[in-house]
């Protein structure tokens, strides 16, 4: 029982990280986004 209790704190862990950095991807993503739609206008 303590060996699923740790491994599910370490898949927290590791989603909490990924969650971070695709929404930092996704952030980046959108302000390109975003600046080469304004340089249509």
């Amino acid at each position: 029982m303590q060996t699923l209790t740790h491994s599910y704190r370490g898949l927290g862990l590791l989603m909490r990280l990924n969650w971070d950095r695709a929404l930092a991807g996704f952030t980046i993503l959108g302000a390109l986004t975003a600046g080469a739609w304004l340089a249509t206008l």
